[in-house]
């Protein structure tokens, strides 16, 4: 196979699309702010990308046409591609089901009634960890939670945007490793893995932040008084779904098992409680899937731009920063995580920094000698730390709107993504290296 000429040029395609998106996002956020919305959301991505690829059409003299069509057809019809558009698809079916039947509530409440009231604030941090970890999602976790953390802190008069900041950094844990989140999806597939190979290199990173975070908001409860949290209404039969997906896929299970199995389950649960019919249940399938649209289309997008600017050496041009910069399998680990963290930052949304960083990132690790668990297992932590940090992010935004407070007062109380972001810097630098 011939070896592509570095062209930095071929990059062109991906700063149209940060100037664009990233552009648009501070206008409408900061400068002519959009009234009830958020601003980074008002330009759709599907669009900037579209411009994007416009642009890598445009470049490389060298290639016709039709030779660019056939290798946006070869990026796009890529196996590991076509299984993440099935399972966003299965994840979607599931997640508006269970939702709909009132799972979500259910196991939010089930778990709350329990916490004693003198640490209710870890209470709800160890909630939104295992309702992230069921749902895959941390913006349905957080909009599930918000409002109960908003109804805890005003009754038990505790600190607002803590208690809200608890939930966003909650969630963040489960959208890192559940196994039916976006971002374990697009991370595993574009490195061609089994979720459980990334499950375990990202527990063992993750668990450490969260039980650093889980012991200093004990410290800070053992330091106030006790509150009294009363008692929550929920049914076990509706949160029984989430906790049969949560066990079967931590056994291993085929993802498609599990989530076929679970829309089934949530649908059959929704039935019996009578919080579902069937025409509902089969509603709440169709708007899931349909939830999935726009990330499956920025998949599509994104798989042909990153075949045009392979094929034009754009890939070989960071590979050669890269390696100007680090010589170590431990540079490598460091290039991948500001790669994907200059993304998510520039885009605000952790799949779709996750999926443009992903070929790249695999080619990084090929060349650097590193795992592909590894490498999705950074490409996951670093996306979903700047996704919990920044205060234009759908997360921070959504918790804020819901607690009615600025985004802006959250940031300080988000403790777990700070342990998070030492925890992987720690198990880079100071693992052991060998020469790339």
């Amino acid at each position: 196979m011939e070896k592509k000429q570095p062209n930095g040029l071929a990059l062109l395609p991906i700063i149209v699309f940060l100037v664009v998106y990233l552009g648009s996002g501070i206008y409408y956020e900061y400068i002519n702010p959009v009234e009830g919305g958020m601003g980074f959301y008002v330009m759709s991505v599907v669009v900037s990308f579209m411009v994007a690829l416009a642009v890598a059409f445009v470049q490389n003299k060298d290639m016709s046409f039709d030779e660019k069509i056939a290798a946006c057809a070869k990026g796009i019809g890529d196996d590991n591609i076509t299984i993440m558009l099935f399972i966003f698809l299965l994840a979607g079916a599931f997640s508006g089901v269970a939702s709909a039947s009132g799972g979500a509530e259910s196991t939010a409440n089930m778990l709350l009634d329990i916490v004693p009231g003198g640490f209710a604030i870890p209470g709800l941090f160890i909630i939104a960890c295992v309702i992230s970890m069921a749902m895959g999602t941390s913006c349905g976790t957080i909009s599930v939670l918000t409002p109960i953390a908003v109804n805890v802190a005003t009754s038990a008069d505790l600190n607002l945007a803590m208690c809200v900041a608890t939930i966003v950094g909650g969630s963040m844990f489960g959208d890192n490793l559940s196994f039916i989140s976006d971002t374990t999806i697009a991370a595993t597939k574009t490195q061609g893995i089994a979720m459980k190979e990334k499950f375990r290199a990202n527990f063992r990173i993750a668990l450490p932040a969260a039980i650093a975070t889980l012991i200093l908001l004990v410290i800070i409860c053992l330091r106030s008084s006790g509150v009294e949290l009363g008692h929550f209404d929920f049914n076990v039969l509706q949160a029984i779904p989430y906790f049969a997906v949560l066990i079967a896929a931590l056994c291993g299970i085929n993802v498609f098992i599990v989530l076929g199995c679970g829309a089934i389950l949530s649908m059959i649960m929704g039935l019996i409680t009578g919080s579902l019919t069937v025409s509902s249940a089969l509603s709440a399938m169709g708007e899931g899937t349909s939830g999935m649209f726009e990330t499956m289309i920025v998949a599509i997008l994104v798989a042909a731009i990153g075949a045009l600017m392979k094929e034009s050496g754009g890939f070989e041009f960071i590979l050669g920063l890269i390696r100007r910069g680090f010589k170590t399998r431990r540079g490598g680990e460091l290039g991948i995580g500001i790669l994907v963290s200059i993304m998510d930052i520039a885009t605000a949304n952790n799949t779709i920094a996750i999926v443009m960083a992903g070929p790249l990132a695999k080619n990084i690790s090929e060349e650097f000698d590193v795992s592909p668990a590894r490498t999705a297992s950074i490409l996951d932590i670093f996306s979903c730390i700047w996704q919990g940090i920044i205060p234009y992010g759908a997360q921070l935004l959504i918790a804020a709107g819901l607690a009615g407070i600025g985004s802006i007062t959250i940031v300080p109380f988000l403790f777990y993504q700070g342990f998070l972001l030492i925890a992987v810097l720690v198990s880079i630098l100071f693992k052991r290296d060998k020469k790339a």
